[in-house]
């Protein structure tokens, strides 16, 4: 979570970068949108967050210091092996249930005493915290970045081939009553993936909802993969996963917002669009979706584009590269294979630190 003199070394960070004669715009604001995978875990302030036995997520040490007064639910100790701090939900809780009933007390009591700005955007909305195991717990939307719990969401790229204006999309300007970024331009529809809901029901259900989008042409929706970033804001870590669709739409068609939290909707020529993300009026992790939209419609190339390989590789970052952490329960007969296991966690934790300076480095030096 960024604190003032984090905020310091990202305005350093960012005045270097505008220095650099070798940096387009838009590898700019690709790094923008990757602060924290370029800059913050390189730091090594935060820990993994781990659920029975599994990293599930990055705790900063402002929030463990409030974690720490919450012995019964939240561990933080040393692993058995190595050197890096754990914070561990008790293993006592060993169901769904009873841990998403735990973590949620905790953090009533945290929005009660106004303790993190994260926790003013309070949804009652919940996302299941998974492993590859399977669903761990739930947690309110709006404390995952708490924990860097890993989101996943559904973004919608609305396009229309006009006749005289070329490919051209709709943009969406939020509601000013917004919890998160009020006011902001975005992509057409977007939306979480709450508990209980699949990934193209939710795009079915937030088409209909922000967009007014029929049947008849919701069936067009075409999957179109994926982007992938690390972003960090006062509010916390932000590791999202976004699926990505496209949809073609008629020339006639209007989206029209049936929700609330969406105030004005624009259909800009592809150009147009390219520069609105660049705008501070724009919501920072809504442009991966934007820029990939782009990239795959030939409207951003290795022509135009400088630093064209150094960005499509900030739009795919490696997330789980970074959730790497495993703890083992030790029986008298395992004790040799979980100090193997410790030690690869360690192995690993400096694998990806090393990694992601390796890339950072590549990407600096227009390598990639």
């Amino acid at each position: 979570m960024t604190t003032a003199s984090d905020g310091q070394q990202q305005q350093q960070q960012q005045q270097q970068q505008q220095s650099d004669p070798k940096m387009s715009r838009l590898l700019k604001l690709a790094h923008k949108f990757n602060c924290f995978y370029l800059n913050g875990f390189m730091k090594g302030d935060c820990r993994p967050f781990v659920v029975d036995g599994h990293q599930v997520g990055l705790v900063s040490q402002n929030v463990i210091e409030q974690l720490l007064k919450y012995p019964e639910v939240f561990h933080v100790r040393a692993p058995e092996h190595g050197k890096q701090n754990i914070v561990e939900l008790n293993p006592a809780f060993r169901d769904y249930n009873t841990r998403s009933e735990q973590v949620e007390r905790i953090l009533r009591e945290f929005r009660e005493q106004g303790m993190f700005v994260a926790l003013k955007g309070w949804r009652d909305e919940c996302y299941d915290v998974k492993s590859s195991t399977g669903s761990l717990l739930k947690m309110d939307r709006s404390a995952t970045c708490l924990f860097g719990v890993r989101n996943y969401g559904v973004e919608i790229n609305g396009y229309v081939r006009h006749p005289t204006k070329g490919l051209c999309i709709w943009l969406q300007q939020r509601s000013d009553t917004k919890q998160t970024w009020p006011g902001k331009w975005d992509n057409m529809v977007s939306g979480g993936l709450a508990v209980g809901f699949g990934v193209l029901e939710t795009a079915i259900k937030e088409a209909a909802e922000e967009a007014s989008i029929p049947g008849h042409l919701i069936k067009n929706l075409v999957s179109a993969g994926c982007v992938s970033f690390f972003f960090e804001s006062e509010r916390g870590l932000f590791p999202n996963t976004e699926f990505v669709y496209d949809l073609e739409l008629p020339e006639d068609f209007v989206p029209d917002n049936s929700d609330g939290e969406v105030q004005n909707f624009q259909l800009l020529p592809a150009h147009e669009c390219l520069e609105r993300v660049f705008m501070p009026d724009f919501k920072t992790t809504s442009c991966p979706v934007v820029i990939d939209f782009l990239i795959r419609h030939g409207i951003i190339t290795p022509e135009n584009e400088s630093n064209f390989t150094q960005v499509i590789e900030l739009l795919h970052v490696p997330l789980q590269s970074l959730y790497t952490y495993r703890t083992t329960t030790t029986t008298p007969n395992d004790g040799e294979a979980n100090a193997t296991a410790a030690t690869t966690n360690q192995r690993d934790l400096s694998s990806s630190s090393s990694s992601i300076n390796n890339v950072k480095n590549s990407i600096e030096n227009g390598k990639l």
